[in-house]
């Protein structure tokens, strides 16, 4: 299936009108105050879910919960507080403690926020890349933290496996993703590529880091797939010109699209844990994946480049004194 097809995708067909009610299920999203994460939490409030607004101060929380209050409604649904800043890695562990603290099961974790093209050389409070730092290593430590919930909130259904899931907003992974996915250097580090590059590398680590969790745990029957929402004009082009967000305002869908994408990959019956590890795209389809990114998910004794265990491991150690 060619690129075009996602640039230029079919009606979405699994929407709020799809969904059963979910009064019996938390869910978590981050960067939810805005954009594509504010629109999905919108739908899982009004289906009566407790949903977690995931934002980087309580300001910005109170933002999203303000948005959803004043333009859904709901029976039963309930808006709860995560602060989390995903360039400090200090601020993950309590923000996954508040929640442990407060529920007992976990059917849904979106790890939604991310950025794109920031200043040259910014960085995270720890000195790693920022979009790296941001779009990987804090989604990672988050999983970590909060692997536990994920399995006995499966346990409890093990009637039904796949059911909690996780998933890793990428991009589209056909144009632009370095070859590889994730460059290394001599030291074993993710390097340092320029603008769009950059940006598309770090999401060639999301793809990854699905493809491995999902390899690791795959038994545990909690999946974990990569989701291409769609292009679409939202707050992570905020560092973009003002020339090319007018251009991009001409020809991408609103948010809303993008957050139908992600309710179909958190939702849908038509994916099952055989497809643990996959590929969703805009606006709400299963993908084959680049086959050079498919190379780097197999392992060297599956003939693959084993990548996706390297990047994986990389993480694991950026992360490890704050897991």
């Amino acid at each position: 299936m060619s690129a075009i097809s996602q640039v230029f995708p079919p009606r979405p067909h699994f929407t709020e009108t799809s969904l059963p009610d979910l009064h019996e299920k938390v869910c978590i999203v981050t960067g939810a105050a805005s954009g594509v994460g504010l629109e999905l939490a919108k739908i899982l409030y009004s289906k009566n879910a407790t949903v977690y607004i995931g934002a980087r101060s309580s300001s910005r929380v109170a933002q999203g919960i303000k948005a959803i209050q004043s333009t859904t409604t709901t029976k039963s649904g309930k808006l709860k507080s995560m602060v989390i800043n995903l360039s400090d890695l200090t601020t993950i562990a309590p923000a996954a403690d508040a929640f442990l603290a407060q529920e007992t099961h976990l059917n849904l974790l979106v790890h939604n926020a991310g950025v794109m093209k920031p200043p040259t050389g910014s960085k995270t409070v720890q000195g790693y890349d920022l979009e790296l730092g941001t779009n990987c290593l804090a989604p990672f430590l988050l999983t970590r933290h909060l692997r536990s919930i994920l399995q006995a909130t499966q346990d409890r259904d093990s009637q039904h496996p796949g059911s909690v899931r996780v998933l890793w907003i990428t991009s589209l992974m056909d144009l632009g993703t370095p070859q590889g996915g994730v460059q290394f250097d001599g030291d074993g580090n993710p390097k340092q590529l320029k603008s769009m590059d950059n940006y598309m590398q770090s999401k060639g680590g999301m793809t990854f880091l699905a493809a491995e969790h999902a390899r690791m745990f795959g038994n545990s029957g909690v999946m974990h797939l990569s989701v291409h929402p769609g292009l679409m004009l939202t707050e992570l082009q905020r560092h973009s010109s003002g020339v090319q967000r007018l251009i991009m305002g001409t020809m991408l869908k609103g948010p809303k699209y993008g957050a139908y994408t992600e309710l179909f990959a958190g939702f849908t019956k038509d994916i099952t844990v055989q497809d643990n590890g996959s590929y969703v795209v805009a606006w709400g389809r299963k993908w084959d994946l680049p086959p050079h990114l498919i190379e780097g998910i197999k392992s060297k004794d599956e003939g693959g480049k084993g990548t996706a265990k390297q990047f994986y491991d990389w993480c694991d150690d950026a992360t490890a004194q704050y897991q």
